[in-house]
């Protein structure tokens, strides 16, 4: 029986408003001079992740977080009281090591501090290797008793330890990704955006989408009238993530491992990479688009004001925190790297593409290790999600990596056609993203409400 290839198409475009920046990466070379000089080599963003993911086991307590500096394209790693011998290898497979003051150690056990003394709606927390601190952001609803509790317990880890900054925006779960999927609830419609799509533990076609769209619909469709073509099969939010295992119903469908980016350029998806911070990434979104930002820090703690209980919080830990703007309807969405490399799917986040804000973004990898699905089609990406993260030798000096994987063609326009929806004829190519914009946010708001 012939397969019918997937309606939904993994982070179709919308409206493009950054499709001209998705170039092939043209420093992509390291420093000449011999293997084991020790200055720092010029690293690509995805070399230098899978550089950064070795360090860990190769430091041990004294690794204190890396972090990758697009301008010298180099990464940098942070040691307390470095081993000579361990620093001296991290030198030699071209990271520059820098000395901090604060463990790694130390700065969960502040964030552990914040957990039970300043879980309060509209906060976030996250490492920041670059300053080595702890970033603590407040929403505009942090205000009064709450802004003073919160205060006094980042005052309490030490300005050396944590710094409380505010955000002009609202933390709520709308956030990014590709095609738009719908659902009819007994509330009202709900709109989210597709993910990547993967094959799961069973061997059938399924998808990744926010833990919170599959907690609040069961069934999706490509269309806001359509027949459900995707049932949830797992779901997990609030707590240790924000991720769901959706399904496709005809275990036939084709479900291409790529992003589409619009005038018929596509990304191919080829691996699930860990999140460096410094490193550029690119969000699409079925309301905004494609857009682009940075990694600004990692094990994010996001407190949620809760939908369903006024007084509750809904908390959500692990997460990725960027820079990279999104509005409702993106959530759950596709957060990837030029080189073809999946990094996260769209939680929440404040602020929106017209002044920007901070959007905190599932990691892929942990959601493929809990659910059990791999990347893409089975036979196409191949590997769990633990055999996708890396690529490097391990202990050795030179990393590897194809530096034209998954880059786009820099001749495509952004400019031409800005109303695409979908890669293939099964696609909603007349679903307006303005549609169902209705007067609710979050999760589980009312009728025609966007994720």
């Amino acid at each position: 029986m012939p397969k019918r290839k997937a309606a939904i198409a993994a982070g179709g475009v919308v409206a493009l408003g950054a499709a001209a920046i998705l170039l092939p990466n043209a420093n992509a070379s390291q420093d000449g001079g011999s293997p084991g000089a020790a200055a720092p080599k010029t690293l690509r963003a995805t070399d230098a992740s899978d550089l950064a993911s070795q360090l860990p086991g190769l430091l041990g307590d004294t690794f204190a977080g890396s972090y990758y500096d697009s301008g010298a394209k180099r990464l940098v790693v942070n040691v307390v009281n470095g081993d000579d011998n361990a620093v001296a290898r991290v030198q030699k497979a071209g990271a520059k090591v820098r000395e901090v003051a604060n463990s790694l150690a130390a700065l969960k056990t502040g964030a552990q501090t914040l957990k039970a003394d300043a879980t309060i709606p509209g906060t976030a927390w996250a490492v920041d290797p670059r300053t080595n601190k702890i970033i603590v952001t407040a929403d505009s609803t942090v205000t009064g008793s709450a802004w003073n509790r919160l205060e006094s317990t980042v005052e309490g880890l030490g300005t050396a330890k944590a710094t409380l900054k505010k955000s002009a925006g609202t933390f709520k779960t709308f956030v990014s990704g590709g095609d738009a999927i719908f659902s009819q609830t007994e509330a009202g419609g709900v709109r989210c955006s597709l993910g990547f799509n993967v094959t799961a533990g069973d061997g059938t076609p399924a998808f990744l989408t926010a833990g919170h769209c599959g907690v609040a619909a069961a069934q999706w469709s490509d269309s806001q009238t359509g027949q459900p073509l995707a049932t949830v099969d797992q779901a997990t939010f609030p707590g240790a993530g924000d991720f769901s295992l959706v399904k496709y119903d005809d275990a036939a469908t084709e479900a291409p491992s790529e992003v589409n980016v619009g005038n018929g350029q596509t990304v191919q998806i080829t691996q699930a990479e860990e999140a460096t911070v410094g490193t550029q990434v690119f969000r699409m979104g079925s309301t905004t688009g494609l857009n682009d930002g940075t990694v600004t820090g990692l094990d994010a703690t996001v407190n949620f004001q809760s939908e369903t209980d006024p007084s509750g919080v809904d908390t959500v830990t692990g997460l990725i925190q960027t820079d990279v703007c999104a509005e409702p309807g993106d959530s759950g969405g596709s957060l990837f790297t030029r080189e073809g490399g999946a990094i996260g799917l769209t939680s929440g986040g404040s602020g929106d593409c017209t002044q920007g804000g901070e959007t905190f973004f599932q990691p892929v990898t942990t959601a493929l290790a809990a659910t059990g699905a791999t990347l893409g089609a089975g036979d196409q990406a191949g590997g769990g999600a633990g055999d996708q993260a890396g690529g490097a030798e391990q202990g050795g000096d030179e990393i590897g990596g194809d530096p034209g994987a998954g880059a786009v063609d820099p001749s495509a326009s952004a400019g031409d056609d800005q109303s695409g929806a979908g890669m293939d004829a099964g696609a909603d190519p007349g679903a307006d993203p303005s549609a169902d914009t209705g007067t609710g946010t979050g999760h589980h708001s009312s009728s025609g409400r966007r994720h």
